[in-house]
């Protein structure tokens, strides 16, 4: 698995990059989203990517954010939603964007994209309500973001299979400066007395 890139930006052609890292090249594809953001060819670069392996072939795929590479694998997930229909979203919609998308459940800005018609936007708000991570959101501006603390307390309870809105909860339940494996501790005893 490649989990990180970091060279020289040899090209770019939306969506593909060339990357050089000692020498050898590595084509990414990217969203428009980071594609925006990339330095000038020649400058140093660093993406996040996903290594997709298919029958007929191997591709990178590249993202500036971490955030972006976390909602691109949960949307690829999604039956009917591939590498390519997942980089078009990412490039239509911010992070924070789609979740403010899903948890209104507004598919018709969904439809907009194209390849997302309006039995797939209501599919890809359905399998992502229960999904779409908050810690995978970016802070808008002025807003105060998460400690990282919380951030980890929440992505254990997502991995331990908890829904959003438990975890959610049981962190918004615990005392200020918990650790982060009292805060998981804290937090499964809060879910178990739930339940």
């Amino acid at each position: 698995m490649i989990g990180r890139i970091a060279g020289l930006l040899l090209e770019k052609h939306p969506p593909l990059v060339l990357v050089d890292v000692n020498g050898i090249g590595y084509e990414i594809d990217v969203p428009m989203s980071t594609f925006c953001r990339l330095p000038g060819i020649g400058e140093q670069v660093t993406l996040h990517t996903h290594f997709w392996v298919r029958e007929d072939a191997h591709l990178l795929f590249g993202f500036m954010t971490e955030p972006e590479r976390v909602l691109f694998r949960q949307l690829t997930k999604i039956s009917g939603i591939g590498a390519r229909t997942g980089l078009a979203i990412l490039s239509g919609l911010s992070v924070n964007d789609l979740h403010q998308i899903v948890v209104s459940q507004d598919s018709t800005r969904l439809t907009r994209i194209p390849g997302i018609g309006k039995k797939t936007a209501e599919r890809l708000l359905l399998e992502l309500r229960d999904k779409i991570s908050p810690a995978i959101t970016l802070p808008e501006t002025g807003t105060a973001m998460a400690s990282s603390t919380d951030k980890d307390i929440l992505n254990a309870l997502s991995a331990l299979g908890y829904n959003d809105r438990e975890a959610n909860w049981a962190v918004g339940q615990l005392s200020e400066g918990v650790t982060v494996s009292d805060g998981i501790m804290q937090s499964l005893r809060l879910l178990s007395k739930a339940k």
